[in-house]
């Protein structure tokens, strides 16, 4: 295959797309596949049961499908799936899954993810998120669509972000960021919502609306999760197309675990 350096290393059970680019001195395991139109750098590795889509970007330098930082791994086949279009830039270290969750680290479509980011055993990454340089995921998080992490966001584990939420920079999150939130701090304290980038997104303003009243329920009105659930549920009555996000909102505040809340 032409398109693969010579001095890269290509295990012949690799399964690689005949478009596939492999650039010097990469090396990429047996169980890994490939789809096409994908490029990847020089020095790279890519190793275990690992699963890359097609036209991704892979700068040099990453490792990605090693296996996890988890002292109770025991070699068991667990996995990495990166799906299509993804930017990876350099020095990013993704880890595969781990027996005591899915078994599946993954990473969806569209992102846009800057130098030096961790993701950890079992994180679970949607679409078209932005992740800035030196965003730190552990294990087991789990990240909506269209999520923005400012530079050196540090997020623990089993915590979960909503779509659409952002972070600011250098910020530490022990909690759930709920969908649309913007948030900063150490550690982090919810800001504000994303207005900007919902305004990006088409929003209009019924749209907007319903987010600021959510927005209200959670965080200004002294309510309990339980009372603000209650008030976001009667929104779609008031704004007009605002279903959709009630219900993302609604589906996310299900899903909060006792121990571990929101952002506040």
């Amino acid at each position: 295959m032409s398109n693969i350096h010579p001095s890269a290393v290509v295990d012949p059970a690799a399964e690689l797309d005949s478009s596939v680019t492999v650039g010097p001195y990469t090396v990429i395991g047996p169980h890994v596949k490939v789809g096409a139109g994908t490029t990847i750098g020089p020095h790279c590795v890519i190793e275990g049961h690992t699963t890359i889509g097609r036209d991704n970007r892979i700068f040099q330098f990453n490792s990605l499908g090693a296996i996890p930082q988890d002292k109770k791994y025991a070699g068991e086949p667990c996995e990495l799936v990166i799906g299509d279009r993804n930017t990876i830039r350099e020095f990013c270290t993704f880890n595969i899954g781990s027996p005591g969750d899915a078994g599946v680290t993954r990473v969806g479509d569209d992102n846009w993810i800057m130098a030096y980011v961790h993701l950890a055993h079992d994180v679970q990454v949607g679409n078209h998120t932005i992740f800035a340089n030196n965003s730190q995921l552990a294990g087991h998080v789990q990240i909506g669509d269209w999520v923005i992490l400012g530079g050196f966001t540090v997020v623990h584990q089993f915590v979960r972000i909503g779509a659409h939420a952002m972070t600011a920079m250098c910020s530490l999150l022990f909690g759930d960021l709920p969908p649309f939130v913007m948030c900063q701090g150490q550690p982090a304290g919810a800001r504000s919502m994303n207005y900007e980038g919902l305004r990006r997104r088409g929003f209009g303003p019924e749209r907007l609306a319903a987010v600021k009243a959510m927005h209200k329920a959670l965080y200004r009105d002294n309510l309990t999760i339980e009372q603000a659930k209650a008030r976001i549920a009667e929104l779609p009555q008031r704004f007009e197309g605002s279903a959709p996000d009630v219900a993302l909102m609604q589906q996310f505040l299900a899903g909060l675990s006792e121990h571990r809340g929101i952002v506040r």
